[in-house]
């Protein structure tokens, strides 16, 4: 059998089980005569061309074991066909011979096996992407889990080495001054019936005195926030490092020290979540600390403590103050006592939401200066158009007026406040002296000499030989409006014009203004108010935009409120953050009262009484004086028109500097009377002759 086909042979067992199979499958559906010539052709074809292949490849090695490799069979096909067309060509044919004929002689489908190929060769080539794609998540496990490691090792050497932030210690006290102590020194009443003599300063032991209080945070749980705001800031990708805390009275400043590349604003970005992760209300980011190269995190703390305005009159830098208008605000975050010089400010802006703060402030402001001079020194206008909170201050002697109720007449006072500062502007020049620090100084001396000065604007009465009364000194003059939009609301936009007059040329002649306000909008606190009101305080606010309206940036929208402040100082562009004093309602009764027994108030009619103003409170800058004829600049209005013969109200209100609606009013009234005709075409004809010469 191996002679005759040669390795052909070994195929036939092979090819036998398969047909066997494939008759056995089907024999409920025998065969066709057809099929089965086919499959017989199909088989001779393979054995054929199977024989032909073992003749031209394996004859050697069959021809060493006594047969050819492809038997006689292949001996005569494989001979006939390398003689017909070569090695190659014979090997072509008889590969294409035998691959027909097994298809034919098992009915196989080639295009069958290529998709059951290709099939099971994307089923394998899935497998294998799963496998490689669970590799590399194995392997990057495994990375992360050698990094956390790695982390959580180096966080360990870290922590091992690291020194634990630095706690500044907190300022129970400020120094106290030489007053309080001699205050405190003294056993027996200093006067009979209790009354200071007129002049002298009200005694601090009116104030209340400062109570032992238990606030802030201890230090561990100071040390526990450190590693916990690293941690949470680590967590958004920012690597810090808190340097030192700073305890304060209300709230907690952290110094961290940003790494390299970690900007302020990504910290910025993160305040509320910082707040968040704390448990706590808000956290005010301090982008720049002058002085420092670190960033300040302001937490509240737990419980916060009083700050009482004692604690700040008391302090050794309030009394080494030589200036009259030294206020007090209240404490910072290290728990010194933040005092400044209203003379140096010299206008302040006070704003913030009802409940803030602002009349406490404005109370701690009054008591500062009450505490600082006497009425000779400074003198008060004092405008509350709520009635409640500056009324205990009527009848004091500091004040130059009853305390003002009426907008009207508050408008009056700032004018009288214009007509005052023109004519110590006089005077100062008169003397050649630059100021009124310069002015008093030089008539003291004068006073002291036994030489004193004439007063250098006294015009006489002619045929009166009265002499020209003598220079004395001139007192500061402070102006405290308790609700600024309210005044604006009554009187007009023209009040902006008085407050702006008198904030851009007071200072030198010692006129100062505190304006607060609740209403801190753009329509409110306007830009020349604020160009020429440099020093703000800033209570919490309801937005980020009152806030930029009041300090140019952000921050008091994160403020705690209850006396919670931002200070702009003056010439500064860093505000700082103070815990303003509490001033009680008894405290300020206290003051009041024992100022009331040291002598009665010098009050002047004309601060209100725009009568007694003359032509410059009657300069038309109120736009509600009259209306029509009943205007008092009626019958100026009706001499311009005849005399220029033109009737616009727009002439009218610049020739008199008028409000609109009042030369309006004016120029109706003069057409109800037949003295101008009506509008026609955008004019008005003069009907009224022109004044005799």
């Amino acid at each position: 059998f191996l002679h005759a086909f040669g390795y052909s042979a070994y195929l036939f067992p092979l090819i036998f089980g398969l047909l066997s199979a494939r008759i056995l499958r089907n024999r409920s559906e025998p065969l066709s005569p057809q099929v089965r010539v086919v499959h017989g052709t199909g088989l001779a074809l393979t054995v054929f061309s199977a024989c032909g292949i073992g003749f031209l490849h394996f004859n050697a090695s069959g021809s060493a074991l006594g047969f050819s490799g492809g038997g006689w069979l292949g001996l005569v096909a494989g001979g006939w066909l390398l003689d017909a067309f070569g090695s190659v060509g014979a090997t072509v044919m008889l590969l294409v011979a035998l691959v027909a004929g097994i298809s034919w002689a098992l009915d196989i489908s080639w295009f069958t096996v290529m998709d059951r190929l290709g099939e099971q060769a994307w089923k394998w080539s899935e497998r294998v992407k799963l496998w490689l794609a669970e590799m590399a998540d194995k392997t990057r496990g495994a990375r992360s889990r050698r990094q956390r490691q790695e982390s959580v090792a180096e966080i360990r050497r870290e922590r091992e080495h690291k020194e634990p932030p630095r706690i500044e210690p907190k300022i129970k006290t400020a120094k106290e001054g030489v007053r309080i102590q001699k205050e405190k020194q003294a056993s027996i009443p200093l006067f009979i019936d209790g009354k200071a003599p007129q002049g002298d300063l009200p005694a601090l032991k009116l104030l209340d005195q400062p109570e032992e209080q238990a606030g802030g945070f201890s230090k561990e749980a100071l040390e526990m926030m450190s590693r916990l705001v690293e941690k949470k800031l680590r967590d958004f990708n920012v690597d810090v490092t808190v340097v030192s805390v700073q305890p304060g009275p209300v709230i907690t400043r952290f110094e961290i020290d940003p790494a390299a590349g970690v900007k302020a604003s990504q910290i910025v970005g993160l305040s509320r979540d910082l707040a968040r992760a704390l448990s706590v209300v808000s956290v005010r980011v301090v982008e720049n600390i002058p002085g420092k190269t670190y960033i300040g995190l302001e937490i509240p703390n737990e419980s916060r403590e009083t700050v009482f305005l004692l604690e700040g009159l008391a302090s050794e830098i309030y009394e080494s103050s030589k200036s009259p208008l030294t206020v007090v605000l209240g404490k910072d975050i290290a728990g010194e006592a933040i005092v400044s010089d209203l003379c140096k400010m010299p206008h302040l802006l006070i704003a913030g939401t009802t409940g803030a703060g602002k009349s406490v402030c404005v109370n701690a402001i009054v008591l500062s200066i009450l505490y600082k001079a006497t009425p000779e020194d400074v003198r008060m206008i004092m405008v509350d158009p709520k009635m409640l909170e500056l009324s205990s201050y009527d009848g004091i002697p500091h004040l130059l007026t009853p305390v003002v109720t009426d907008m009207q007449k508050a408008a009056n006072a700032l004018r009288w406040c214009i007509v005052e500062m023109d004519r110590r502007f006089r005077l100062m020049a008169s003397l050649g002296v630059r100021n009124i620090v310069g002015y008093n100084r030089k008539v003291e001396a004068a006073i002291n000499s036994g030489k004193p000065l004439d007063d250098p604007l006294y015009e006489p009465i002619p045929g009166d030989e009265t002499p020209a009364p003598k220079l004395g000194k001139i007192p500061y003059v402070v102006v405290i409006v308790d609700e600024f939009a309210d005044l604006m609301m009554v009187v007009g936009k023209k009040i902006e014009e008085l407050i702006t007059r008198i904030a851009q040329r007071a200072r030198a002649a010692g006129i100062h203004l505190v304006l607060a306000t609740q209403r801190p909008s753009v329509d409110v606190v306007t830009g020349l108010i604020k160009a020429n009101i440099p020093t703000r305080i800033a209570f919490q606010v309801s937005s980020r935009a009152d806030s930029r309206t009041v300090l140019d940036q952000m921050g008091a929208e994160q403020l705690l409120g209850h006396g919670d402040m931002l200070f702009l100082p003056p010439g500064t562009g860093f505000p700082v953050r103070v815990h303003g004093s509490f001033v009680s309602d008894q405290e300020v009764h206290r003051v009041t009262q024992e100022l009331k027994q040291s002598g009665a108030p010098e009050y002047l009619e004309a601060v209100i009484d725009s009568s007694a103003l003359g032509t410059a409170a009657s300069s038309g800058e109120n736009d509600e004086a009259g209306s029509g004829e009943d205007d008092p600049l009626y019958d100026k209005a009706l001499a311009f028109v005849t005399e220029t013969r033109r009737a616009s109200i727009s002439s009218v209100q610049r020739h008199l500097r008028v409000g609109y609606n009042r030369a309006a009013r004016m120029i109706e009234s003069m057409e109800a009377a037949g003295a101008v005709g009506p509008l026609e075409n955008g004019k008005r004809e003069v009907l009224a002759p022109e004044p005799a010469e």
